[in-house]
């Protein structure tokens, strides 16, 4: 953490940086009940705010939505995004299970400059039509390892 001082008002030093590092925002839907029924906002309900992701709940979102992002949908990144959807679609066996492994390192490797030494394990889960992610990575700058576990499943 760094303090530095202001031409403004010299003896009085503020905070330019913070002891987080990384920070972004929590897009999950929080459920917001109203009078007329129910809505999806970004805000929490109680603290009337926008909900804050830091460190490595920060990265661990960034990768899992570059997973869950397709082609096209990133604004102004056509080919930012992974082909994890279309491949919901096609057998359920072990060649899918090992495309789905490549692409999601690939798209992880590529985009993600944050995260190093991606592991990724897709376990086939026929019998409810979907695949168990889990993907293992580094943190450069904070040095830590951590996972995401997450399921995809298609919905048609």
């Amino acid at each position: 953490m760094s303090s530095a001082t202001s031409d403004y008002n010299s003896s009085a030093p503020f905070k330019v940086a913070s002891s987080q590092i990384y920070a972004d925002i929590d897009i999950r839907d929080i459920t917001v009940i109203t009078s007329s029924g129910s809505s999806t906002s970004f805000v929490h309900p109680r603290q009337n705010d926008v909900v804050p992701l830091t460190d490595i709940d920060a990265v661990k979102n960034a990768v899992r939505n570059l997973v869950l992002t397709n082609f096209y949908e990133a604004p102004f990144q056509p080919f930012r995004g992974s082909n994890a959807r279309a491949l919901l679609f096609e057998n359920a066996d072990t060649y899918t299970a090992m495309a789905l492994q490549r692409e999601i390192t690939r798209v992880i490797t590529e985009y993600e400059p944050r995260v190093n030494r991606v592991a990724v394990a897709v376990i086939d889960q026929s019998d409810i039509n979907s695949y168990s992610i889990t993907i293992n990575f580094n943190i450069v700058v904070l040095n830590t390892t951590t996972a995401v576990n997450f399921y995809l499943e298609r919905l048609r």
